[in-house]
């Protein structure tokens, strides 16, 4: 079994085969994760659907839970 960790990871190591929770810094510094579960599609983030572009570029991602 392979152990996923909860902690935020760069988004150099993300994964392109599930859903992720992913999150960027404001301007301010103030880490901020999307509301909904995103993967990588080369170096494009789309969200669950795959249909439409997260619209940020990332700066860490864990895996998705439903409690999000």
């Amino acid at each position: 079994m392979q152990f996923i960790s909860t902690e935020w990871q760069s988004t150099s190591t993300a994964p392109s085969d599930g859903d992720l929770e992913i999150c960027a810094l404001d301007f301010d510094g103030i880490v901020h994760s999307l509301p909904f579960p995103c993967h990588k599609d080369g170096s494009n983030w789309v969200d669950g659907s795959g249909k439409a572009h997260a619209g940020i570029q990332p700066t860490q991602w864990r895996k998705w839970t439903s409690a999000g």
